[in-house]
């Protein structure tokens, strides 16, 4: 299995697909799992890769609090590892801060997109509270659907009982544990985007949930006026892990935001 390492930290990553790489960062304790609708619908006419942060799935789980830029210096270290050039990166919630850091750290990015993601600091409003009600125990599987209260909408989990179960279970195999979940989150409740936001000139789409509880969607409406390329689309009625809930809306945006982007470079 493909690893990079870094500061002695071993980071776990995998790969489907060829062409363009389209990376995609998870959130706060979330594991693989999430980005399942959008690697199957990505993988194919893109190369996608997906990434355990340090401390969730298959990467190791160094003690805590994270910082948003060690992340984001973990994400250059497995781009290098795996060779990339360029990429297009996508973070839901902490992997949009995540990438917004690495925009303006590193040199690989090409375009962001940005799901249910803040630039944080005082402008912002994060609802942290809200995102520990997200944490479950693994091995409680009860606990584990009814947490996704936090991040899904009432509608979504009244309409897909048999997704939240399907869920549930992803969970349990790939999530953080209570100490790695608090050192993640402790990077999400913590950082600020140090420069302006408009010093960040790549093309950028803002993706986010009208009802996010964990990031509300005003959020949304600051990133898409201070980012100087970027394109905002909502979701009415929708929660946190808007990706989810909205699977084939979310795939149709980004599929054509990215198709767009490598068409004005050829």
């Amino acid at each position: 299995m493909p690893t990079a390492t870094r500061d002695g930290v071993s980071l776990y990553y995998d790969t489907w697909g060829s062409g363009e790489t389209v990376v995609f960062i998870e959130d706060v304790g979330f594991g693989a799992w999430l980005w399942g609708w959008q690697n199957d619908a990505l993988a194919g006419p893109f190369e996608t890769l997906v990434w355990d942060l340090r401390g969730t799935g298959q990467s190791d789980a160094p003690e805590g609090p994270y910082t948003v830029p060690q992340l984001a210096a973990d994400l250059e270290a497995v781009l290098a590892d795996h060779g990339v050039r360029n990429a297009h990166l996508v973070g839901c919630g902490l992997g949009g801060m995540i990438a917004l850091e690495y925009a303006q750290r590193h040199g690989r990015a090409e375009t962001l997109t940005l799901i249910g993601a803040s630039p944080g600091g005082d402008e912002s409003e994060r609802n942290i509270d809200r995102l520990d009600d997200a944490f479950a125990p693994r091995d409680d599987r009860d606990a584990l659907e009814s947490s996704l209260e936090s991040v899904l909408s009432a509608g979504f989990r009244e309409r897909h009982p048999e997704a939240i179960e399907r869920i549930a279970a992803w969970r349990a195999g790939d999530d953080a544990d209570r100490e790695a979940w608090e050192a993640q989150a402790a990077a999400f409740g913590g950082y600020e985007h140090r420069d302006p936001l408009y010093e960040t000139t790549l093309p950028t789409l803002v993706l986010h949930g009208e009802d996010d509880a964990i990031v509300p969607f005003s959020n949304a409406e600051l990133l898409d006026r201070e980012l100087p390329r970027s394109e905002l689309e909502a979701a009415p009625e929708a929660g946190h892990l808007v990706g989810v809930e909205r699977a084939t809306g979310v795939n149709d945006a980004l599929i054509g935001f990215l198709e767009k982007q490598v068409e004005s470079e050829q």
